[in-house]
């Protein structure tokens, strides 16, 4: 079974566990929103879309979207909700890896990628063609799970004691925020600012880690703490001249 393939029947197996789901209503999309500013007439593309769900809120907004998934099952669940939603005129969805997406150099003013570099199996591959599809001062809006922190021990205790324990996802990388900084700006990118989201201590094995929400009601203090999130935001600029 190729990786494509395998993302099928996962995306399959999520939505049928809940059809009525909203994928924008992940945390990560809120740190998206408070950086991404107005995006009337403007040309965006979200790698990775999944089932569409922040390509029909940016197309409320009156952005230009593209969404790009490797996977075809979450691009028809996605295109079924674009037209029960009216919002398929400034939208398209497109089959496509990250790792070589098929679109024209200097074609978007932003990009947005959530969730979606540890998936890939070569990370620098898909950073770089998500700078050669965005126009010179373009803006990159990026989220990826962050293990320097509590989750990141777990992790490995969780590996010694578990060695044949198999990820949610086909294909999942562990990676922290210094390596994930690099990726970015070795792929041509200017990082202008870092946040994160999501504070969680891994107490009782087998159960689900206990959040700290209270750590972000500031946002000052959410950005201090942005190294140690498990959700990591960069928001970066494509150098060269707009």
């Amino acid at each position: 079974m190729s990786l494509r393939t395998e993302y099928d029947v996962w995306h399959d197996r999520i939505f049928r566990a809940d059809p009525q789901h909203e994928d924008a209503s992940s945390p990560w999309y809120s740190l998206v929103r408070e950086q991404i500013g107005s995006v009337t007439g403007l040309r965006v593309l979200e790698v990775a879309c999944g089932r569409g769900g922040f390509v029909r809120e940016l197309s409320r907004c009156g952005a230009h979207v593209t969404g790009c998934d490797f996977s075809f099952a979450a691009l028809r669940i996605g295109q079924e909700k674009l037209r029960a939603a009216g919002h398929g005129g400034s939208s398209a969805l497109v089959q496509g890896d990250a790792q070589g997406l098929p679109f024209a150099d200097n074609s978007f003013d932003i990009v947005v990628s959530c969730e979606t570099i540890e998936h890939v199996p070569d990370v620098r591959s898909a950073l770089r063609e998500m700078s050669r599809v965005a126009r010179p001062g373009a803006k990159l809006l990026l989220t990826t799970p962050n293990y320097a922190n509590l989750m990141g021990l777990y992790e490995l205790y969780a590996r010694v004691r578990h060695p044949g324990r198999k990820d949610d996802q086909p294909f999942d990388r562990r990676q922290w925020f210094p390596q994930i900084r690099k990726y970015v700006r070795d792929a041509g990118w200017t990082i202008l600012r870092s946040d994160g989201t999501v504070h969680q201590m891994p107490i009782f094995p087998g159960h689900n880690p206990v959040e700290l929400p209270f750590l972000e009601w500031s946002r000052m203090i959410r950005r201090l703490l942005s190294p140690i999130a498990f959700h990591y935001f960069l928001l970066s600029e494509k150098r060269g001249h707009a």
